[in-house]
């Protein structure tokens, strides 16, 4: 049976279409993108030039999905009302982008209240996401709701969080989840045997339910389990262990996921390369049962 398609997170430095160019030469299948600068509100405009070179790329190197991952900066959780304001209306960019390059699901995290308690952020990122997705409603891109390990105020590290939002932000198909292997962990969720393995699937399709899920981050953690930290390490090298990574990359129940690397590598991207090639050799094994 065949597994999921494995890539990791590509730079666009140069233009978008580099990050294409970028993946294939290192045999991703798969990759996630910034549409712009993750560390500045301003950006440069998206160009048709530019977008009708990244999906000309895109159909030249086979490479898909392709996902994007939100900016840093964004917050829709903050009782700053400027902050928040700011936030929508960034994300809504970001979602134009996305519809103009033909990436159709957005990662982003939901955001930290900075003290302001777990409900009213959860209250404001709800709103957040209405406003985003109806500015966008022609687009179509798919939100993906982002687990965090919880560390700060950040929301998003209990599953309970993702499915409240999804509920009331009341966007339908448009709001999915992308679910983060280090953040899991960091959170306190267990994958590294198999009954953690089926209760935390058991969990999640309860609450969330499978068809939500639209992508996967695969990335070891430096941090102790339910620590709240957020250090991304290695495939193998952190404390996660390796047969939860072989349990996901043989999940049929998840051959249709994108898994994408965003643990940490130089600029030859040969951690990159290591990463995809051990857990492909995870898919050759004999796959574990779920």
């Amino acid at each position: 049976m065949p597994g999921p398609r494995l890539g990791a997170h590509m730079s666009i430095a140069g233009e978008p279409a580099n990050a294409l160019r970028l993946g294939q030469s290192i045999g991703c299948e798969t990759i996630q993108i910034f549409t712009r600068s993750p560390n500045r509100w301003q950006a440069p405009p998206l160009t048709d030039e530019q977008a009708a070179t990244f999906r000309q790329v895109q159909r030249e190197t086979g490479i898909h999905p392709v996902v994007a991952h939100s900016a840093y900066l964004i917050n829709l959780a903050s009782p700053d009302a400027a902050l928040w304001r700011r936030s929508v209306e960034a994300a809504a960019e970001e979602l134009t982008r996305c519809a103009r390059l033909g990436v159709g699901d957005y990662v982003l995290h939901p955001g930290a209240h900075t003290g302001a308690g777990e409900l009213p952020g959860l209250q404001r990122i709800a709103e957040g996401l209405k406003a985003a997705l109806e500015a966008t409603a022609a687009g179509g891109v798919r939100i993906l709701l982002e687990t965090t390990s919880g560390a700060g105020t950040h929301l998003g590290y209990r599953l309970e969080h993702l499915a409240w939002l999804i509920e009331h932000a009341g966007a339908g198909p448009r709001l999915g989840v992308c679910l983060d292997t280090a953040h899991l962990y960091g959170a306190g969720y267990a994958l590294a045997d198999r009954r953690s393995y089926r209760s935390f699937w058991a969990e999640f399709d309860a609450l969330i339910g499978l068809e939500r899920l639209g992508a996967m981050h695969l990335n070891d953690s430096l941090k102790e389990r339910g620590s709240r930290g957020d250090r991304h390490a290695q495939i193998g090298e952190g404390l996660i262990g390796l047969q939860a990574f072989a349990m996901l990359v043989n999940d049929q129940r998840l051959s249709q996921v994108p898994m994408i690397l965003e643990t940490p590598k130089g600029p030859d991207l040969r951690e990159d390369v290591q990463n995809l090639a051990l857990l492909r050799s995870l898919m050759r094994e004999d796959a574990t049962q779920t």
